[in-house]
């Protein structure tokens, strides 16, 4: 089964590493208890396509005794235009960020009532803080944030060192060819800005087209490719050595190749980078809305929330008391991604700024 799946955008499309799951279909049970009257015995998710592990689905059905209708998507452009063509039956979808702000302003969600979610005590608070739309979480719950990082091989680039961990990384003129960034124009312009001291939500155009020069002057001439798909066998077969991307791609292709993985480091750059937030939202017209808070607030059970992030190799980003808990290392410490990253979301007119200087300027 797919563990890992690469993060995409409002303007990318989400890559699977291996395949594209269709459906989850659950077996039978024993369940331990009954669900109360008003929850109903149906739940009707919408989620990404492979984003939530099997043993936490299970545990949920069987402890609620509930038939949950599990459906996936590949984009945030597919999930939309689905919900807003109406009669959906769907419950709870997970958006990223820029798609909440739009479908919370467009009223697509029902309001969250924070008296039955006990466990929204263990979010944390930077990150609800960087979603300013709805900093009280009126109509979200953070699911997962992350972020991008850059991976080196240390065997191949055997001077790396600290000083290294910064975006003029992809300036070293001597790794030209065995370098890749993300083929992502929010992602890697979002890292130029961050690199010159801006936001990654900038909507200056000179801001914007001065990150857009560094990319196209000093970071292009030495990349191999803008990748979005092969970074991860590329960086498995050592064809490329250093690598912005996400890694839970990366880690799956090394597979158990120990040498490899004992050699490479895993980094977010000093300046930090942009990062992304997929959000639990319940639809204004969902019918099961007490079983729709009850799943939320049991993704929030430390343990749980802890299992999910193992079985991805994520750090417990979202959940400060499941951080403790993970059995599993992750590629970075959670306070590290929090601390140093910032949420990209939807900047209105201003994308068409970021287009034309990804599109008639760094892709041409």
């Amino acid at each position: 089964m797919v563990k890992y799946l690469l993060r995409a955008g409002k303007f990318t499309v989400r890559m699977m590493v291996f395949a594209v799951f269709a459906a989850i279909v659950f077996g039978g049970c024993s369940p331990k208890k009954a669900p109360s009257a008003s929850t109903g015995n149906k739940l009707y998710i919408y989620n990404w396509t492979y984003y939530c592990p099997d043993s936490v689905l299970d545990k949920f059905r069987m402890e609620y005794n509930v038939e949950l209708i599990y459906d996936q998507y590949a984009s945030n452009e597919d999930m939309y235009a689905k919900i807003q063509a109406g009669g959906s039956g769907y419950d709870i979808v997970f958006p990223s960020a820029d798609f909440m702000e739009i479908m919370t302003k467009q009223g697509m969600f029902a309001k969250i009532d924070h008296s039955k979610l006990s466990n929204l005590k263990n979010i944390d608070i930077n990150i609800v803080n960087q979603a300013l739309w709805d900093p009280d979480m009126e109509y979200f719950v953070p699911y997962y944030y992350g972020a991008a990082t850059i991976s080196v091989n240390t065997k191949r680039v055997s001077k790396f060192d600290d000083s290294w961990k910064k975006w003029n990384i992809f300036e070293r003129a001597e790794y030209q060819g065995k370098m890749t960034m993300l083929d992502d124009s929010r992602q890697v312009l979002g890292g130029a800005l961050m690199s010159l001291g801006y936001s990654p939500n900038e909507t200056d155009a000179e801001k914007i087209n001065k990150a857009r020069d560094l990319v196209e002057g000093k970071w292009k001439p030495n990349l191999t490719r803008f990748d979005s798909e092969a970074f991860g066998k590329g960086y498995a077969n050592e064809d490329f050595w250093i690598v912005h991307a996400f890694f839970e791609g990366i880690r799956e292709e090394i597979g158990d190749n120990a040498e490899l993985l004992e050699n490479t480091v895993v980094f977010l750059p000093e300046e930090g980078g942009p990062a992304y937030l997929d959000g639990m939202c319940i639809l204004k017209d969902a019918k099961h809305i007490d079983l729709a808070h009850e799943f939320i607030n049991f993704i929030h059970r430390p343990e749980i929330y802890a299992e999910f992030c193992d079985y991805f190799g994520f750090p417990a980003t979202v959940n400060i008391p499941a951080r403790s808990l993970q059995k599993e290392e992750p590629f970075l410490p959670a306070e590290e991604l929090v601390a140093k990253s910032k949420l990209y979301f939807d900047v209105g007119e201003a994308i068409d700024v970021y287009n034309a200087a990804w599109f008639d300027t760094i892709r041409r």
